[in-house]
């Protein structure tokens, strides 16, 4: 059932229309009033959240306008959806089912229904089995075929079976297990598996096929690419095959046929999509790499932002804030994009994992309803780390005329203390976040000697909006929280903006027509076509250069 059907489209809805006369008084209000009117507005506009610290000062708003975006949060079925989510209830509309990745970390003995049923012990029966298994490998006691330690994990996955767990090893990497080498395999590009094994032993190795339906193209093509390699590396033997090959899927008839034996298969549910995976059985490789001990914490820190979004009222809510912070800059101030910036090289692929999670759940025009939206929803996510971005893009959103809210992450301390590095970082963190708040009047270009005609250039308008996202360090606990944070911030916008967060059929259609391009790519005789004259030149000329 939709349970948004009695909400209002977003431009009925009160708080929307007065968000809409609001913005016209402060469109043009500047940041430097704005801290000048209110000394401790750097102060008063912070939340802080299961050891996450929020400053949100730096925004383009006011008391008012928060109150209304809070308004619009209430009248938009916010809270409803929100418990209609952790009850098990079938929100996703298109797929007719449950939307549960806040049951992958409760806490034992919690109960979440669906169909009658509570999924917490199978979530934590897997869990186990995962880490009986990890423990085994970490410790030698699984042998490959020839007698051989595993020291070699290669993931292969796409999408959401590849950026998470890619995203984590890399975010966790301090705390990984230096012995073991950890490659992921996600393009049908044939380098990327090439390059992935290059240098490896097959007898050491093993393979984590993560797919659902153990049918994923990409997937299935290097799943037996990696086959066939580790075969011709062992000297053709089929039995090798249960040694060096775990499944992480739900299709048993499949995974048996490839060769891997059913009982190193770890399920997981249809009411976890891909992008929302990375702390169940796909995480395999993260469990793994830090060990079940330091997963379990990471699952407390998902627990503990879920909780946090779950009960606190909206006006201190972490995701929800930064969410309705969204929702004001690309319904009003017609922002495409957002940047994420995160001050700590371990998240390096932190942006990359959003670019999922934020734009193929909310890159959607079709309202729950199925009507066309006449508003903006998902903005493009991107990023890199700092200080890197900022001696390559920084210059377009200091001076550029794109309007672009930046989100900074950052920590009070470094897991590899280096002398004055770790200061000289966070020093650019507070530092770029003021400059594009305020900027540098020409007055005060002027006052330094500039020369008149230099002036302009020198001058930077300021008013660039930011979010400065604080924590102590960097732990597998405080990466739960953060991913958690940004997962319910794309919940919120997608009740807002009355979407479906969680299908995406947009991803289909370029799959089906791929099917059916490859045979004619393949075909030794010449095929009948009836694609586009574009398509089917560029067929006719791959064929050419192939032959």
């Amino acid at each position: 059932m939709n349970m948004t059907t009695h909400i209002k489209p977003l431009s009925k809805r009160a708080a929307w229309n007065a968000l809409n006369t609001h913005y016209k008084k402060v469109q043009s209000l500047h940041l430097r009033t704005l801290f000048a009117d209110d000394p401790k507005r750097g102060e008063r506009m912070t939340a802080e959240a299961a050891g996450i610290y929020l400053d949100y000062s730096k925004n383009r708003i006011s008391d008012e306008t928060l109150k209304l975006l809070v308004q619009l949060a209430g009248e938009s079925g916010l809270r409803e959806q929100i418990d209609a989510m952790f009850r098990g209830e079938k929100i996703n509309i298109t797929e007719n089912r449950a939307v549960l990745h806040v049951a992958l970390r409760a806490l034992r003995g919690t109960s979440i229904l669906v169909d009658g049923k509570n999924v917490v012990p199978q979530v934590h029966a897997v869990l186990d089995k995962m880490a009986d298994f990890s423990n085994r490998v970490r410790q030698g006691a699984w042998k490959g075929h020839t007698g051989k330690s595993i020291r070699n994990i290669i993931n292969i996955g796409i999408g959401g079976s590849d950026l998470g767990p890619v995203m984590a090893y890399e975010a966790l990497k301090h705390y990984s297990d230096r012995r073991m080498t950890f490659r992921f395999v996600s393009n049908i590009d044939g380098t990327d598996f090439a390059e992935a094994v290059q240098d490896l032993d097959p007898a050491q190795t093993l393979f984590i096929v993560s797919s659902k339906t153990f049918t994923t193209l990409e997937t299935m093509t290097n799943a037996r690419t990696a086959r066939a390699w580790l075969l011709k590396g062992l000297s053709g033997d089929e039995k090798s095959i249960a040694k060096h090959f775990v499944a992480v899927s739900t299709n048993e008839t499949e995974v048996a046929k490839f060769g891997i034996d059913t009982a190193n298969m770890f399920g997981f549910w249809d009411w976890v999509g891909g992008r929302y995976s990375m702390d169940s059985a796909i995480g395999l490789s993260t469990m793994l790499a830090i060990g079940p001990d330091n997963f379990s914490a990471m699952l407390s820190g998902f627990h503990q932002m879920d909780e946090h979004f779950r009960i606190t009222p909206f006006e201190r809510n972490l995701p929800v804030l930064m969410a309705l912070l969204t929702i004001w800059y690309t319904g009003f101030f017609d922002a495409h994009t957002i940047a994420v910036l995160p001050y700590e090289q371990y998240l390096k692929r932190f942006p990359a994992y959003l670019q999922q999670l934020t734009m193929e759940s909310n890159g959607k025009y079709i309202t729950l309803d199925g009507i066309q939206v006449d508003y903006q929803t998902s903005p493009v996510y991107w990023g890199e780390p700092g200080t890197n971005g900022q001696h390559s893009f920084y210059q377009l959103i200091h001076q550029g005329t794109r309007f672009i809210p930046c989100d900074f992450i950052a920590f009070g301390t470094s897991l590899n203390p280096l002398g004055r590095h770790h200061d000289m970082l966070i020093a650019n963190v507070f530092a770029q976040a003021e400059a594009l708040a305020f900027g540098k009047t020409a007055e005060q270009v002027k006052a330094e000697g500039t020369p008149n005609w230099l002036v302009p250039h020198r001058v930077f308008e300021g008013n660039r909006p930011s979010n400065i996202i604080f924590a102590d360090r960097l732990t597998p606990e405080i990466l739960g929280k953060l991913v958690a944070l940004y997962e319910h911030c794309v919940f919120t916008q997608g009740v807002i903006w009355q979407i479906d967060s969680f299908d995406q059929w947009g991803v289909e259609l370029g799959k089906v027509l791929a099917q059916r391009i490859i045979p004619e790519l393949e075909s030794k005789s010449e095929p009948e076509l009836a694609h586009d004259s574009s398509t089917n030149n560029l067929i006719r000329r791959y064929r050419r250069n192939k032959s």
